[in-house]
């Protein structure tokens, strides 16, 4: 029997990535039944078949895109990763009465989870990554949400400067790291709003310090 933790010698990955409204919301449906079937009946009863038949969509237009679970699972992290960025851009960078204490304080709580309607994530996740992602795809994740950083500070005009690329990082480490370990220890809904809230204060006074040499 295979373990999910082994790494097979390549990586399934999605065909193709849908263009048209229709498929978009086609992808979409399958998505959203993937993660109910799996909080539902858990990973191992998850297949593509099940998957295709709550959705509504035939087996084939499913394999279109998705050619099993393991691949459905990868275009679902990316899903994830671009609904994640897409809020950020749209709740802490484009409005354009934000101060930057507002601005970092969304950005956080997006990224710490405080957001539950964003995407649902589960600890199982971080045992699959291994069959789903090869190191250069971790790495472009990673840079895009510490892009995400420098796209905030960016329009952050209230600052008199911008943090150094190396504060910036350290947060974002700070954050995401600390995210990903919320996930695997389980933290109840609570735990993980205190701790979102706690990372809001930490961040906001390691730019307050960083760039306005105001530690108080």
């Amino acid at each position: 029997m295979s373990n999910k933790r082994d790494a097979p010698s390549s990586r399934p990955k999605p065909l193709k990535r849908p263009t048209q409204s229709r498929a978009k919301a086609t992808v979409q449906a399958i998505f959203d039944t993937y993660v109910r079937i799996w909080q539902r009946d858990g990973w191992e009863r998850v297949t593509t078949r099940a998957i295709a038949l709550e959705a509504g969509v035939a087996v084939g237009t499913l394999y279109d895109y998705f050619p099993s679970k393991q691949a459905l699972h990868s275009g679902y992290v990316r899903h994830c990763i671009e609904v994640l960025l897409q809020a950020v851009d749209e709740q802490a960078v484009q409005p354009k009465d934000l101060s930057w204490q507002q601005r970092l304080s969304c950005l956080v709580r997006l990224l710490c989870g405080a957001e539950g309607a964003i995407s649902w994530f589960h600890p199982d996740m971080l045992e699959l990554e291994p069959m789903v992602a090869d190191q250069k795809h971790q790495r472009r994740a990673y840079d895009e949400l510490l892009g995400a950083w420098r796209c905030v500070f960016a329009v952050a005009t209230d600052l008199p400067s911008q943090p150094s690329d190396a504060t910036l990082e350290a947060l974002h480490l700070a954050v995401w790291g600390g995210r990903r370990y919320a996930m695997l220890v389980q933290l109840d809904a609570t735990a993980m709003t205190t701790w979102a809230e706690q990372m809001q204060c930490f961040c906001q006074l390691a730019i307050r310090t960083a760039v306005l040499g105001d530690d108080t």
